[in-house]
């Protein structure tokens, strides 16, 4: 079946948008998604095939995800996320540590944020968060963002003690990716509980990188969000 997947896969290609995504996702020399293959897919065409090869066997998705080429793990990561929905808890728990273990082919910010939610935050609702901040301090990136992005599988009390104990651990970051994850984990708790974002803001908005403040503060109200930046742009200004 993975020989007819990616036969499929070939049929699809297109060399223009090949060369659009190398540039749009940053596969240059020193960039962040540095020796990236595009076949020049786009993801739409890739939830149809997910749907079409959902029964390709484990190990074979799995070999997937280990491709050189970005819509080949794509494509793998989706067809894990539809197993994992109609999985027993035994199997969930396998593609789960499977993730894990695999997380250094989830190397670019498109496959953690299609994917981190759906597999390891669902996984650990309910459960101990402590592999988060195992992945939080990790010095590959993309564990770093799969550490926010599964963050906002939030739990059903609304307590965002876990969100928020992320956001500090990660403030110091030196990735924009991971500033703009983070900003965006905290706007999705404003959406939800604004005065605990407020409070977190008062203890840390004069160490907050720029982007990360912006996007945390998106939704707020006009004058607060002109406060929230002349505060952060004083505190830039002195350094």
């Amino acid at each position: 079946m993975l020989d007819l997947l990616k036969k499929d896969l070939q049929k699809c290609k297109n060399k223009r948008d090949a060369r659009i995504l190398q540039g749009f996702f940053k596969t240059g020399p020193g960039e962040y998604g540095q020796g990236d293959i595009f076949l020049g897919i786009k993801v739409p065409v890739l939830r149809v095939l997910s749907k079409r090869y959902q029964g390709l066997e484990f190990n074979a998705t799995l070999k997937l995800l280990r491709s050189p080429f970005h819509e080949e793990r794509l494509l793998a990561l989706l067809i894990l996320i539809l197993k994992y929905r109609q999985a027993c808890p035994a199997e969930k728990e396998k593609i789960y540590k499977a993730y894990l273990k695999n997380a250094r082919y989830i190397n670019n910010w498109d496959l953690v944020d299609l994917s981190a939610k759906h597999i390891v935050g669902d996984f650990l609702k309910g459960q101990d968060k402590g592999v988060l901040f195992k992945l939080a301090g990790s010095k590959l990136v993309w564990e770093r963002r799969i550490a926010i992005l599964s963050s906002f599988n939030f739990e059903p009390n609304n307590d965002f003690r876990i969100n928020l104990k992320l956001a500090g651990l990660l403030i110091a970051d030196e990735h924009d990716l991971i500033h703009k994850a983070v900003g965006w984990m905290l706007r999705e708790v404003a959406k939800r509980d604004r005065p605990c974002v407020e409070r977190f803001l008062k203890k840390h908005v004069r160490v907050m990188p720029r982007t990360m403040l912006r996007y945390a503060i998106e939704r707020f109200p006009e004058a607060k969000r002109r406060e929230y930046l002349r505060v952060g742009r004083i505190v830039a200004k002195a350094k």
